[in-house]
């Protein structure tokens, strides 16, 4: 990871002005982001750049920016200044929820459909015969948080602060990206078709060379394949939203999932039921598939070296990535064990629809708090906005702050969401379960609390990540949607176990 001085730098070749070079009224007190916000909480008036300490460890004064006072210097005036960067938009409780609610709606509807490919995909051959399928469904989902998500959440940054206002920024940042992208889905296939093997091989007691060999081509190939389409996607919204005005991080993440899902699903359906059907009589297919995708790593390694800070990215983020695959590989084995059972074939079409809705929700909330503290400068530096106790729920949920207001609308969200999301599947008959009402109620018990435990789990970690010196946009997102994962996916196989316990038993619950 670099140094603080080398970050230093680069913030300030983004357009930041440093500290001496600007009028201060009243030096010897610090000034929080907080303080600028208005009586109602709206908005953010003023971007505070931090001085770091004199040798006697005693802070100055920051220099503030006045939202909207700064303008572009004239090429004559200025001809070797980078841009600056944008100032924080001004956002209301109600600009935050139309923003967020279409991207939404659409990631919903995306995660519906994924679902619906599930409950049908769990009666094909290859899924009955090779059960540990579906403990790759959740990990290979979970690369949306993992690698399209944190993505969009770094291509957001960027956009916010100006990294990417000229034609030689953006293509730098873009292809640097891409092909950091490409290695780590080649490595994170690899790696969750090995915990598929191995967490299927653990309670069996059986292991099948045939069937490692499917779930490692299956895997990587659906990983690259699935990622290279979600990354292009990504950089054509995030360049749209910016060209509209639109804040990219209430609208980047939800659009990497509304698609994520349904894209990764039905990749791997088709891919292992396609490699499945040779499988015996043509072994080698299956061998050569894996061989050609990691014989292509070498490419996208040298291609992400040629940019630094991706290249620090690749060097230092693989410990997020393969922990939260490891995190949603367990959530795939309750997945495996409950959907092997016939009681419970229902919780197929729901399990895509409660993961995806809490991590797309808990992806824009960490998004979001990262952009508002990398306005106030680099990872680590200030200590003042990132607090290293955990929150209180109430200031995470109930105070005026910006970040606290944006996690009451993501919350207000949830029962409306799914609400839609439940008559949209049971309007187009999927699935084995009819929505009655004791249902719907344990259902929208395990959809809240697990959205509760995300955002509140977020307000944490992204600020315990920054004062640690780590970019949240980089290592807080695959924690979070990985444990959006296992959280929903252990509560809602709970809800229906519940329900068959009480005594709900016909085409209420499953088969």
């Amino acid at each position: 990871m670099s140094s603080k001085s080398e970050q230093k730098e680069t913030h300030q070749a983004n357009g930041a002005v440093p500290v001496d070079h600007l009028p201060s009224p009243d030096r010897g007190q610090l000034v929080e982001p907080s303080d600028f916000l208005g009586p109602d909480g709206n908005g953010v008036e003023a971007v505070v750049l931090e001085s770091r300490a004199n040798a006697k460890g005693v802070r100055e004064d920051d220099a503030l920016l006045e939202n909207g006072s700064q303008s572009n210097e004239s090429d004559d005036t200025s001809t070797n200044q980078s841009p600056e960067p944008a100032s924080p938009l001004k956002e209301t409780s109600f600009s935050i929820g139309l923003q967020v609610l279409f991207p939404f709606l659409l990631a919903g509807f995306g995660t519906v459909a994924a679902g619906m490919v599930l409950d049908i995909v769990q009666h094909w051959d290859v899924f009955k015969n090779v059960t540990n399928l579906f403990i790759l469904v959740p990990a290979l989902l979970g690369l949306k948080g993992n690698l399209e998500m944190t993505l969009a959440s770094r291509l957001s940054t960027a956009a916010n602060i100006g990294q990417m206002d000229t034609p030689k920024e953006f293509w730098k940042m873009i292809t640097g990206n891409m092909a950091l992208l490409l290695v780590q889905a080649t490595v994170v296939g690899f790696l969750a078709s090995i915990a598929a093997v191995v967490f299927g091989w653990i309670p069996d007691g059986h292991f099948s060379l045939y069937h490692a060999v499917l779930l490692c081509a299956s895997s990587v190939a659906t990983a690259f394949v699935a990622s290279l389409v979600l990354g292009m996607i990504m950089i054509g919204v995030i360049i749209g939203s910016r060209k509209m005005g639109i804040n990219p991080d209430n609208v980047a993440t939800p659009i990497a999932a509304s698609l994520g899902d349904l894209v990764t699903l039905a990749l791997l359906s088709g891919i292992s039921c396609g490699l499945y059907k040779d499988l015996e009589s043509k072994f080698y297919v299956n061998a050569l598939v894996c061989a050609l995708f990691l014989a292509l790593l070498p490419i996208w390694v040298f291609i992400a070296r040629k940019d630094s800070a991706t290249w620090e990215v690749l060097c230092s983020s693989w410990e997020p990535v393969v922990i939260a695959m490891a995190i949603s590989s367990v959530g795939g084995l309750i997945l495996d064990r409950t959907v092997s059972d016939p009681n419970f074939a229902g919780m197929a079409v729901f399990t895509p629809v409660i993961n995806g809705v809490g991590g797309n929700l808990v992806a824009v909330q960490a998004s979001r708090i990262s952009t508002y503290l990398h306005m106030s400068g680099m990872p680590g530096e200030s200590s003042k906005a990132a607090p290293w106790k955990c929150p209180s729920p109430c200031s995470t949920f109930c105070s005026s702050d910006v970040n606290s207001r944006s996690a009451r609308v993501l919350f207000f969200l949830v029962v409306p969401g799914h609400l839609v999301f439940l008559y949209t599947i049971s309007s187009m008959q999927g699935g084995h379960t009819t929505l009655t009402l004791i249902f719907i109620v344990f259902y929208m018990t395990a959809a809240l609390l697990q959205v509760l435990i995300l955002l509140y789990i977020a307000d944490w970690m992204v600020h315990w990540m920054w004062c640690r010196d780590l970019d949240p946009d980089n290592f807080s997102i695959p924690y979070l949607t990985a444990l959006g994962d296992l959280i929903g996916t252990g509560l809602l196989a709970l809800s229906f176990r519940i329900l068959w316990l009480i005594g709900d038993r016909d085409s209420d619950v499953g088969d």
